[in-house]
């Protein structure tokens, strides 16, 4: 019976915390996703025409966020599959810098939210 395991039973617990760490990442893709389609129709169906200057950072909120939220996601993936290999090869590294990329991404969206409503403000 011992030798009908997959190399992939004996870290059941690392795959499962690997898919729910992957599953993590899905989320905030789709939250930044969120933030930009929010900003947009918040400004375009609420707020009539304050500013050239608030226009083009709400459109530009919006095409940023889904294009990083869709980044995200891609390399959420791709980082998923190179954890399983490394759990499966006993060469497991920490994500310290996909960490840090998307740290600093979502606190960019933060400013330019942040010159936004200073722009409708104003």
């Amino acid at each position: 019976m011992e030798e009908n395991k997959t190399l992939e039973s004996r870290y059941i617990q690392q795959h499962l915390a690997n898919e729910r760490t992957y599953l993590a990442w899905v989320r905030t893709s789709i939250a930044i996703v969120g933030i930009g389609f929010l900003a947009s129709s918040l400004h375009f169906n609420n707020i009539k025409s304050v500013s050239q200057l608030a226009d083009t950072i709400a459109v530009f909120v919006s095409i940023f966020s889904l294009l990083i939220g869709l980044t995200i996601l891609f390399l959420a993936t791709i980082h998923y599959f190179s954890v399983q290999k490394n759990i499966n090869s006993q060469t497991f590294a920490s994500a310290n810098s996909l960490i840090k990329v998307s740290t600093a991404i979502i606190f960019f969206i933060f400013i330019l939210l942040g010159l936004y409503l200073i722009s409708i403000l104003f």
